[in-house]
């Protein structure tokens, strides 16, 4: 993180692609970083960030599903508009945490 970087919110989670990580948003970026867990030690280790996006890059965020719960975000990419949706234990309380964060940074 830059040292003007602040963390909003962090959850333990999974993106439909990219399966079990860490999503964190801050005041600047979203970031889901891959995690590999061992049941006999019960240890989890870091991976790789495979999600790095400025909020301001972020076209629009939405939440579904009534069961398995997601929130939800589409980014303009290289290759055409691309969607990212991670199941988390409250979507609504992060759909509001994200549109929050997007409103901040963009009246930055």
């Amino acid at each position: 993180m830059e040292s003007d970087e602040k963390k909003i919110r962090q959850e333990d989670c999974s993106e439909d692609g990219f399966g079990p990580g860490i999503l964190t948003i801050t005041n600047k970026r979203i970031a889901f970083d891959k995690t590999r867990g061992r049941i006999m030690d019960f240890s989890k280790k870091f991976g790789d960030t495979v999600i790095d996006v400025p909020l301001v890059k972020i076209k629009k965020v939405w939440k579904e599903g009534l069961l398995m719960k997601k929130v939800c975000f589409s980014v303009e990419t290289e290759d055409g508009e691309k969607s990212y949706k991670f199941g988390v234990f409250s979507n609504g309380s992060w759909l509001e945490t994200f549109q929050d964060a997007i409103e901040e940074a963009k009246n930055q």
